[in-house]
């Protein structure tokens, strides 16, 4: 580890991996801390994705795809379903490898990558340079850089010591619960979605299989709604119900935003991107592709900060200015949609379904699904036609 870089990147996942190669391919010294022992782990995401999307950023390869998915099925409270086809090409990934394979391609660009490198505080100073306190294997070391990138997570604890307010609201975040399984009988290219109060309150349980007898199954409860119970209790209560044989081979935990973005994602030496600039399909909280796609645009103005040698505000606040002209209106309009759905009843959910059966899966779409459901909320019909209408 060298005392100086132009660019350091806190964490080590897509968005972090991301922006460290784009940011390198300038020409800049890069270095990626990420605190854990291994990128890639521990993999705490439900590992689907586009595949479409992910082949934007790098080149596909089967090692890293566990199972390609074209169906959907939804099942409501009572157990009615809903069938559909995927808008899109979709995986299930091993993210392990996945993420793996970004940093090899950060590394090809000149990024050096530290592992076990825990920062644990910088000074930033709005004229620079920016200093970081590492701990490395429990040896303290002290590191300079012109600018730091935060890919720190939800935790997004380097977007604080710049002075960014990152809390969420409790209705904000899901606390979400997962178990890889085994032992089960799934469709292997269908994923599955479960929607109901007693499953998980404020969100959903889904089913992403891994092959033809193991898949990834989890849920997510809304903060304000978990009550008492957790969301590892909902989970088991689900796996009981509906898999009562499943072996579980790992499990994990941890909270997704479903917020809006951060409304500041840069300031004098500071570019703040993925899961810890809050960039999350509040509908799904899903961010893999968020986390690329805010990665790349990082890395560039990054990239570009370098060539002038000025890591100022003035000079950074280019990327939260493309990333608001470009993704936040749709973000804002998702939030506005999440906002709607987390209202719903259980009977709400059935009358939905029971309005959509008989519907061809080939015939149904986002656009017609979501226009069915907010029939009497037109207040949010214009945002449902721009944020779905290009899967029609």
């Amino acid at each position: 580890m060298k005392e100086e870089y132009d660019i350091v990147v806190v964490g080590g996942g897509p968005a972090g991996s991301t922006a460290a190669r784009f940011a390198a391919q300038g020409g800049a010294s890069v270095a990626l801390f990420e605190k854990d022992r291994e990128i890639g782990i521990p993999v705490r995401c439900a590992e689907a994705a586009g595949l479409d999307h992910l082949s934007e950023f790098i080149p596909l390869d089967s090692q890293w795809i566990a199972q390609e998915f074209d169906r959907i099925k939804l099942v409501s409270p009572a157990g009615k379903e809903v069938k559909m086809l995927s808008p899109a090409k979709g995986a299930i990934l091993h993210r392990r490898l996945f993420d793996h394979a970004l940093a090899l391609e950060a590394a090809k660009a000149g990024v050096r990558i530290h592992t076990k490198s825990y920062v644990h505080k910088v000074e930033f100073q709005a004229d620079g340079p920016q200093t970081l306190y590492v701990k490395q294997f429990g040896e303290d070391k002290k590191v300079r850089a012109g600018m730091v990138i935060a890919a720190d997570g939800v935790e997004s604890r380097i977007a604080r010591f710049a002075g960014i307010r990152t809390q969420t609201a409790l209705k904000d975040i899901e606390s979400c619960a997962q178990m890889l399984v085994s032992n089960i009988d799934v469709e292997a290219s269908q994923i599955e979605f479960y929607f109901s109060e007693r499953w998980a309150p404020g969100g959903y349980a889904w089913v992403f299989p891994k092959g033809e007898n193991s898949a990834n199954i989890g849920l997510g409860v809304n903060g304000a709604k978990a009550g008492p119970t957790s969301a590892m209790d909902y989970l088991k209560e689900f796996l009981a119900e509906f898999y009562p044989n499943a072996v579980a081979l790992t499990t994990v935990a941890g909270g997704v935003p479903v917020s809006k973005c951060l409304s500041t994602l840069a300031t004098d030496g500071l570019l703040i991107v993925g899961d810890a600039a809050r960039q999350v399909n509040p509908v799904t909280g899903g961010g893999i592709a968020a986390s690329l796609t805010s990665g790349r645009l990082a890395g560039i103005v990054a990239s570009k900060a370098f060539e002038k040698r000025d890591y100022s505000a003035a000079s950074l606040k280019e990327y939260e200015n493309v990333w608001n002209r470009s993704h936040g209106k749709d973000y804002v309009r998702m939030y506005r949609v999440k906002e709607w759905i987390t209202k719903l009843t259980d009977k709400d959910l059935d009358d939905l379904a029971a309005n959509l059966q008989g519907i061809p899966a080939e015939k149904l779409t986002l656009l017609k699904l979501f226009k069915t459901a907010i029939r009497n909320k037109p207040s949010l019909l214009l945002d449902v036609i721009k944020l779905f209408a290009q899967f029609s």
